[in-house]
């Protein structure tokens, strides 16, 4: 769908309407028009456009799936990414899912897990039992380091999509691609911090929210049981000990273990009761001077979603598609789709 494909490129370069009309020599209208579907352009705007946003013609006239329906979630409340950035978030995550159902409906439906149910675990008083009652929901232990989460939410069938923004304004959304559950994150953060926004946006979307409870309490409860969800209270005073007189460096070794940073593992010390109010003060201050509140090193290897590439090499190893065609829905090089589906001759 050309018009979905404009706007998606256009936002890709961070591009106004009017920046791009000026290099097309259109009006502002005139792109407006064309990203709604109300006008198309002839071919000679097509070229100066794909020119202007340094895409192939090509990529303006790719197919989308009209029988795919989204449902967005709200940014965070107060959130500081520009009105544009949050545009292209979401044309991003329809740009994928049109390529990712694109080879979901050439393998068949089934290859997909079931969907699961959202807004069907009802909140409890206790954040602990909220995050076991997710986990049970997941089918996974009460407690313990869970490993690749997003291996396993993509076996649960919760679809990742994983975006370049570079803003520290954007850390996650969540929504629905046709009834099922999606999660998009920013690629650029930590992986520590990805794993704890994915279980954050895991449960917006999991749990029955009462009507009277104001968006920030919303998130603080969710930001809650995310931590919760990554480390228990049972496990936080197993690993550490019912008491600590301070943060100490062998607690990085619970990080790596569990897959999370050192701000969470002390905030989960925190409210457990296993170091004082005053040590996490503390760690919280040194940690700044040291540039951890935003950039706190990782212990962890990155996280990345596999679904939709082992579905593609699987239909090009299978002669269900071409190799040309599995690397323009990956967006690879011919050569990287070829080397992961065909040994090497000789």
């Amino acid at each position: 769908m050309f018009s979905k494909n404009l706007k998606y490129y256009r936002l890709k370069k961070n591009m106004s309407k009017k920046e791009l009309a000026s290099l097309v020599k259109v009006t502002p209208m005139a792109i407006s028009h064309y990203e709604s579907g109300e006008r198309r352009p002839g071919m000679d705007i097509i070229k100066a456009l794909a020119s202007a946003l340094d895409v192939r013609v090509s990529d303006f006239l790719c197919n989308r799936n009209e029988n795919l329906t989204f449902t967005h979630g709200e940014f965070r409340k107060g959130n500081k990414l520009p009105i544009s950035q949050q545009e292209y978030v979401r044309e991003s995550v329809e740009e994928y899912m049109n390529r990712f159902y694109t080879i979901v409906d050439i393998l068949g439906g089934e290859v997909l897990p079931e969907a699961p149910a959202c807004h069907g675990v009802n909140l409890s008083v206790s954040v602990e039992q909220d995050a076991k009652a997710l986990r049970k929901y997941l089918r996974i232990s009460e407690a313990g380091p869970i490993g690749n989460l997003v291996e396993l939410l993509e076996n649960k069938g919760i679809l990742l999509c994983f975006l370049d923004i570079e803003s520290n304004a954007f850390s996650g959304m969540n929504g629905l691609v046709s009834g099922r559950p999606y999660i998009v994150v920013n690629k650029f953060m930590s992986p520590e911090r990805i794993r704890s926004t994915i279980v954050h946006e895991m449960a917006h979307f999991i749990f029955a929210w009462p009507e009277d409870i104001c968006d920030k309490d919303i998130e603080d409860r969710a930001t809650a049981i995310s931590g919760a969800f990554l480390l228990s209270e049972e496990d936080a005073r197993r690993e550490l000990g019912i008491r600590r007189s301070a943060v100490t460096k062998d607690m990085t070794l619970i990080c790596k273990e569990y897959g999370i940073s050192m701000y969470l593992l002390v905030k989960r010390a925190a409210l457990c009761g296993i170091i004082s109010d005053s040590a996490a003060k503390d760690f919280y201050i040194k940690a700044g001077q040291h540039g951890w509140k935003r950039n706190e090193p990782s212990r962890i290897d990155q996280e990345e979603p596999m679904l939709f590439s082992q579905l593609v090499f699987r239909a090009v190893s299978e002669n269900e598609i071409s190799v040309q065609k599995g690397a323009e829905l990956l967006k690879q090089p011919y050569d990287f789709v070829a080397n992961q589906c065909f040994a090497a001759e000789g």
